[in-house]
């Protein structure tokens, strides 16, 4: 069973605040801090992970995710591969196909349905792979035409790559090139362009960490699960019935059972998190809130290491 693995994804600190709250993000055990992607008055996706690396000793960085429609991969690899060279080699790639209709109406951009944004992303990951590892590439695509680019070599031998995505085919075509798989098991976009209706019965995730283990690499591939809510309480079920009456497609069993809720008293959350990762192999665990999960973090270690 791997070791878990923890990310924290801010949001939108101010600026003095970002280098503030990656050092206590460092402090509380997280491993990797996320920025994100998306078209508002917020911060740009690669920036301010310099920032955080520069105010940090250790901790590694990542988009979580970037939105593959509006990054050219060669672009992409060139600024990922800047910044692991400035990072001293504590970069890594999340990127996903997108989802938030709005923002590609704001940029005038198409919105192309989600089986072909879908081969775009699998066609762009190929080649931000090939690019990290240095090839001049030369390809003629169905969604991109090289002529022979080459970039700058990454600090790392393997930077990693976390691809976000859903569908059968298109983890299909990520497992043999993705280091992590970010789990979503979300359903259609709702109105506002952001939220999503939720498939998050275990039943379906069952099928869906057994099709990713049948593909090439994918016994051994890490997963990875974006919690989007961390609500520490003496009534977790309580809470359960707040989310499920709030959340479109959430029942409350579902709320209980799945990986991207924490709900609980630390220590409750800790043997949460301990079955989901038996049960499913989820072993990376990224949260928003830092003070909340801090003591999770250090249940969860405490158990690894009596595990070793």
């Amino acid at each position: 069973m791997p070791p878990f693995r923890f990310g924290y994804q801010f949001r939108d600190p101010a600026p003095d605040e970002l280098r503030v709250a990656a050092r206590q993000a460092e402090a509380a055990g997280f491993d990797v801090i996320s920025s994100w992607d998306h078209v508002a008055a917020s911060w740009t996706p690669l920036l301010p992970l310099l920032a955080v690396a520069e105010a940090t000793t250790k901790v590694r960085v990542c988009p979580l995710v970037i939105n593959n429609d509006f990054h050219h991969p060669v672009h992409l690899a060139a600024a990922i591969a800047d910044l692991d060279v400035l990072t001293d080699g504590r970069v890594e790639l999340g990127i996903g196909a997108g989802h938030a209709f709005t923002e590609y109406a704001a940029l005038g951009q198409p919105f192309d349905p989600p089986a072909v944004r879908k081969q775009r992303l699998m066609e762009a990951v190929g080649l931000l792979r090939r690019l990290f590892d240095g090839e001049e590439i030369r390809i003629d695509g169905d969604q991109y035409r090289l002529a022979g680019p080459r970039i700058r070599r990454t600090r790392q031998d393997h930077l990693p790559i976390l691809v976000g995505v859903n569908g059968r085919d298109a983890l299909a075509g990520a497992v043999p090139i993705a280091d992590t798989i970010g789990l979503t098991m979300l359903g259609r976009t709702l109105s506002d362009g952001q939220r999503h209706e939720v498939r998050w019965q275990s039943a379906r995730l069952d099928a869906t960490i057994s099709h990713i283990r049948r593909q090439p690499g994918g016994a051994a591939i890490e997963l990875n699960a974006l919690v989007q809510a961390v609500r520490i309480t003496d009534d977790r079920t309580a809470v359960a019935h707040e989310l499920a009456d709030a959340v479109e497609g959430l029942t409350v069993d579902d709320a209980l059972e799945t990986p991207f809720l924490a709900l609980g008293t630390a220590d409750e959350i800790t043997e949460h998190f301990m079955r989901c990762r038996a049960r499913w192999g989820i072993s990376y665990l990224t949260a928003r809130d830092i003070d909340a999960f801090q003591p999770v973090i250090e249940r969860l270690r405490t158990l690894d290491r009596r595990q070793q």
